[in-house]
């Protein structure tokens, strides 16, 4: 092995969203950073080459032709808007917009990027050879902080008929399905999870007869149920067909057998997506020589609540953290651990005011603590409900959905849940409110503009502000009109 004196201040192993953030802000400062990854191709993380940015051009571009194919029901008729299938789509052409867009954010995370701001970028396998070091390319570099940010992969699924020669069928994950040339007609989801609803939904409105499979008895279990009930009305009236409770046994004959409550079943199928979690991608880093522990299944790393491994001087960020698994929980971790670099007294990781949005038709915006937490923790609360069918803008947009809010003692919002288009776009104003620690109160009294969908909070707010109009209040109000009106 060639020896190198390569010494740094903070080495960052995986140019994801938590690595470049935590790289980008110590290099602003002055200080003197290594970042490593792979390739030059997997800089920017899961999130811009296999994750978040893909999907959510997938996403869109499906929206797009699923509007114009029911533009009929807002007034629009031609023979194109009759009727869609598979055949009316150039999934070749979607894709290539889904590289598009990966492109144009791709022109500012690249190694030549990075470097240009003064940041040493070097590619390849990083190892650990000691508390403080690591090796990559048979050279050796030291850091006085290393930060781990090694991300997930796909959980990978195991059956007999699934690579069996030339009649194997396409597998898919997040990982190679935006590489698809041939749209399936068939497409069965393996999984009940946000990944499989985002992505079979958008298929199915690309045209695939799509078919979810889950073991489970309900999609979305880390949802409320109410959101996963709705989720799979939902799914069921655009033609998706749910098979909840059932098992893949096999592969065979052009069909996955599953294994359901009332025997074998047979799915026809001429493509799988497997969405059955994640793997973090701790393997080969050679932990032990940096004195890194993980749990007994060696399955994930043991970190404190301030993101440390049992090396003090190794941190974690992203999904490498366990956990929560978004890149903006990564940008957290990487706020968190920054904080803890500079800080007097040590920060640690808070995810009270944390929200996520999962990207179906409608979305699903989630944040703060759910009404399980609450109820294992003792905290009192109220459940406020209100549905879109109430809401001016949601009826003029033939919008379906609801709001839940969780609300504690003297009007605290606690957390709470949206369905609704545009969701995620919605939720910041709770988010603020969650964080800042503003009270249902605060909701109900801005002025909101008429008719925006961001008013349905309003709606909710306004139920909780009545509970103050008691019987005695009113008649004391009544009162004191009477007596200055004479």
């Amino acid at each position: 092995m060639k020896k190198d004196t390569n010494k740094f201040d903070v080495i960052v192993i995986g140019a994801g969203s938590g690595g470049l953030n935590i790289a980008v802000f110590m290099n602003r400062i002055g200080l003197k950073v290594l970042l490593i990854d792979k390739r030059d191709e997997t800089i920017g993380g899961d999130c811009l080459n296999a994750g978040c940015v893909p999907s959510k051009a997938l996403i869109h571009a499906a929206r797009e032709i699923h509007a114009g194919a029911k533009a009929h029901e807002a007034g629009f008729f031609s023979e194109k808007t009759r009727t869609q299938g598979s055949e009316d789509v150039d999934i070749k052409k979607v894709m290539a917009y889904v590289k598009e867009k990966q492109e144009v954010i791709r022109e500012h995370e690249n190694a030549e990027h990075f470097r240009n701001l003064g940041i040493t970028v070097v590619l390849g396998e990083a190892k650990f050879n000691g508390k403080r070091s690591v090796v990559v390319n048979d050279t050796e570099y030291q850091g006085k902080k290393i930060v781990l940010a090694t991300g997930s992969r796909p959980r990978t699924l195991e059956l007999p008929g699934l690579s069996e020669g030339s009649t194997a069928v396409p597998v898919y994950t997040n990982e190679n399905v935006f590489s698809m040339e041939t749209l399936p007609k068939k497409f069965v989801f393996i999984g009940g999870g946000p990944i499989s609803l985002e992505l079979g939904q958008a298929f199915s409105m690309l045209g695939s007869e799509v078919t979810i499979v889950h073991g489970g008895t309900h999609l979305l279990e880390k949802e409320d149920p109410a959101v996963s009930e709705f989720m799979q009305n939902e799914l069921t009236s655009m033609g998706i067909t749910l098979m909840l409770g059932s098992k893949p046994a096999k592969y065979e004959n052009g069909a996955l057998i599953v294994i359901t409550s009332e025997g074998e079943k047979s799915i026809a199928a001429d493509a799988l997506f497997v969405g059955i979690g994640r793997v973090l991608n701790i393997d080969n880093l050679d932990l032990e020589k940096a004195g890194i522990m993980t749990t007994p299944e060696g399955t994930r790393l043991i970190v404190d609540p301030y993101l440390r491994t049992t090396n003090k001087h190794v941190f974690v960020v992203g999904d490498v953290a366990g956990g929560l698994m978004f890149t903006h929980a990564a940008e957290l971790h990487a706020k968190t651990v920054i904080t803890n670099f500079f800080g007097v007294f040590k920060k640690k990781l808070n995810t009270d005011s944390f929200g996520w949005v999962t990207y179906t038709s409608p979305e699903i915006a989630t944040f703060g603590r759910s009404a399980n937490e609450l109820g294992i923790s003792k905290t009192p609360y109220q459940e406020f409900v209100s549905t879109l069918e109430e809401d001016d803008r949601a009826i003029v947009d033939s919008s379906r959905g609801f709001l839940k809010l969780f609300v504690g003692n003297g009007g605290t919002l606690l957390g709470g849940t949206l369905v609704a288009p545009q969701a995620g776009e919605i939720l910041g104003e709770l988010l603020l409110a969650k964080s800042n620690g503003l009270k249902v109160a605060d909701l109900f009294n801005r002025v909101a503009p008429y008719p925006t969908a961001a008013r349905i909070i309003r709606r909710v707010a306004g139920t909780y502000q009545s509970q103050k109009l008691t019987p005695n209040i009113m008649s004391l109000l009544r009162t004191i009109w009477r007596v200055r009106e004479g």
